[in-house]
């Protein structure tokens, strides 16, 4: 976090609304990491339990919970949109709006800050950035300073934007991409964005202004998802058509994503518009260098947990040393404790494919790096942790993770087998092989239990 000027007093009270979204969450982990006091505005307190802030129960609505909320707060962050909500979103959110704006002029806010969408005003917008932009001049006509961040697609792992991209390009080998695709845009990173979100923090007081923000490098969606499936080793076709409406493009993204289709309809009205920085004063305003969109899904594919995983945990009453013990022999000559000739067998297959099998064995001492049998160590903690990563041929990644915890009179074992699917083949071949891996994986946990026993009582 910048150094602090001199007009913000590090015990001031920062309010967050909509920390339960995605931008907020992330925002609220930010501030908290820099040991900045937070209160939160939630409708749902307990989906913000423990996570170190104060919570101020209550509705954007309503006006008594608002007022409680902004008691006391010097900054407060406007996160807060009803794109999802059913029925006139347009209203709800001119309604939340003004009963914040009006909320924190009485209780002497000193700046607001709010992200809205970039897209010009010179010609007709979608409902969706039009309020939008109706929003940010509702929050100004209070007379509290704002400062307005607007911004295009959000890349990061959980961004509805980039969820769409990832599950398009994964689900279809073939894409009927309607004339949307091919909009320009200025994608951003979630990390860059909140960047931006923090530094407002240290803006000398009053200041009020519009900044457009993005990404350096514009590309399309459908540029996103080109770049996506290069990234993930997919090869996809894209077929534009001219005849896919917002309507019939929501109602297909319906069926093939997990994207609500109201939602996705919204959407769709909002990616026919471009979207791209025109005004660049943020650059020179921010000590902030955004990533071009590439680095941004690199970053979101290294963010995004593995799709699918097998989790199995046993106790055993022996302490983390000799728990730990037969992970630190397994592979090699050792075996893996449970269904050797199948794991022989998956390395004759996987040499037949071009593979490297299991022929390299294991090494003397395991180290991250370190080679081990069709696994590459991935991190190794001694006596507590041992991550693989699969080196074998698969239609995606795969780690072997185990962890060993507890005391010198017992020790909890965890396994978990976790695999991030590339495409539909994939997806496919976990399901494929999921029987053989509920006899394997259970077997070879119970195994390391056996020789963790016999292991303690030879010591």
């Amino acid at each position: 976090m910048q150094r602090r000027r001199a007009g913000r007093h590090p015990k001031d009270m920062i309010l967050v609304t909509g920390a339960t979204g995605y931008v907020g969450g992330h925002l609220l982990r930010a501030l908290l990491a820099g040991g900045l006091p937070v209160r939160c505005l939630a409708r749902r307190p307990a989906a913000l339990a423990g996570s170190g802030a104060e919570i101020a129960p209550g509705d954007a609505l309503d006006a008594a919970a608002v007022r409680r909320a902004v008691e006391g707060v010097a900054t407060a962050y406007y996160l807060i949109h009803s794109m999802a909500a059913p029925g006139g979103f347009e209203e709800t959110d001119r309604r939340a709006a003004a009963i914040f704006a009006e909320a924190a002029r009485d209780a002497g806010v000193r700046r607001i800050v709010y992200l809205g969408g970039l897209g010009s005003g010179d010609g007709p917008l979608s409902p969706h950035l039009r309020s939008r932009h109706e929003v940010g001049g509702i929050l100004r006509g209070a007379g509290v300073p704002v400062v307005e961040f607007r911004a295009s697609i959000v890349i990061g792992a959980g961004s509805l934007s980039f969820e769409m991209v990832r599950a398009l390009t994964e689900r279809l080998p073939v894409m009927i991409a309607p004339r949307w695709v091919a909009v320009p845009a200025q994608p951003i990173a979630i990390a860059d964005l909140v960047a931006y979100l923090v530094a407002a923090l240290d803006l000398p007081a009053g200041e009020d202004r519009i900044y457009e923000i993005g990404g350096a490098g514009r590309v399309s969606y459908g540029g996103l998802m080109a770049e996506y499936a290069c990234q993930r080793g997919l090869h996809r076709l894209i077929v534009p058509v001219p005849v896919l409406t917002p309507r019939l493009s929501s109602l297909w993204l319906g069926l093939v994503t997990p994207v609500y289709v109201r939602v996705g309809r919204r959407l769709v009205e909002s990616i026919r518009h471009p979207t791209v920085v025109e005004d660049p004063a943020a650059l020179a305003r921010f000590p902030v260098r955004p990533c071009g969109y590439r680095e941004a899904i690199a970053r979101a594919l290294r963010e995004e947990p593995p799709a699918l995983s097998d989790v199995r945990a046993l106790q055993v009453p022996v302490a983390p040393a000799a728990a730990f013990a037969p992970i630190d022999r397994i592979g090699g000559n050792t075996g893996w404790y449970y269904g050797n000739w199948l794991w022989r067998l998956r390395g004759v297959l996987d040499r037949l494919a071009g593979g490297i099998g299991l022929r390299r064995g294991r090494p003397a001492h395991l180290a991250p790096g370190a080679a081990l049998d069709c696994w590459r160590v991935e991190r190794y903690e001694p006596g507590r942790l041992l991550r693989l990563a699969a080196e074998m041929k698969l239609p995606g990644r795969a780690w072997l993770e185990f962890r060993v915890e507890g005391d010198a009179l017992s020790s909890t074992i965890r396994q978990t087998a976790a695999f991030d699917p590339r495409g539909l083949a994939g997806r496919a071949y976990w399901y494929a092989v999921y029987p053989l891996h509920q006899f394997v994986f259970a077997g070879m946990l119970r195994g390391i239990a056996r020789a963790a026993l016999k292991c303690a009582a030879e010591t």
